[in-house]
């Protein structure tokens, strides 16, 4: 039955991405992720502003390089990083190359919201890490549109911040990162009615839109 142990299968899709970063092919898959983020930005994502990325923990696809020369490349770009609050939501600060960071739960670095000079952003896209990602239509929401679905760590923190932003900033872009291998089937996971779908998934095979 779909979602009946949940942990079990996080636990899996972690061991199998720990299993896969040693491997050295490993390191081509990544490269082709990068290639595909940056092609996107010169195509796609060539208008946006400003990208919230994330801290990399647990061998998730590492894009800080690749958005700090997309900022430095013109002026007036934005990155932002996430900080988690009480509530189990997120907020997200500006930050750039060099910037003093505190280290939080999980290994994750954070930008302090209690320096004088730190910037909150409502970013123009997202990119989110996922831990396994489907496409599938949600039988709790539109049994017939088939949508990009982001399996992570638990937390919520995620779902409750993109049905939070997408009231504020409709037009927000929210695109899931990861790899081929962790897309799931229907059999192993289904996405819930809390579950907040993904406008784009980005892995090796390239950028790709709900709507492609």
């Amino acid at each position: 039955m779909p979602n009946a142990d949940l942990k079990t299968l996080r636990n899996r899709l972690l061991r199998e991405r720990t299993v896969c970063a040693q491997d050295p092919s490993a390191t081509s898959a990544d490269q082709a992720v990068l290639a595909a983020l940056n092609h996107a930005l010169t195509a796609e994502l060539q208008s946006l502003g400003s990208i919230a990325l994330y801290w990399p923990i647990q061998q998730e696809i590492d894009l800080r390089q690749c958005l700090i020369d997309w900022a430095k490349a013109k002026h007036g770009r934005q990155l932002a990083l996430p900080v988690m609050r009480a509530d189990k939501q997120l907020d997200f600060y500006a930050w750039q190359d060099g910037d003093t960071l505190v280290s939080q739960r999980h290994g994750i670095y954070e930008p302090n919201p209690k320096e004088p000079n730190i910037q909150p952003i409502e970013p123009d896209c997202i990119l989110i890490p996922c831990v396994g990602w489907s496409w599938a239509a949600n039988t709790h929401r539109d049994c017939l549109q088939m949508q990009y679905w982001r399996l992570g760590y638990g937390g919520g923190y995620f779902d409750r911040t993109l049905a939070r932003l997408r009231t504020t900033k409709p037009g927000i872009a929210c695109i899931g990162v990861g790899y081929d291998w962790q897309q799931l089937s229907s059999r192993e996971w289904q996405a819930e009615a809390h579950d907040e779908p993904l406008d784009a998934m980005l892995t090796e095979s390239g950028l790709r839109f709900k709507g492609d």
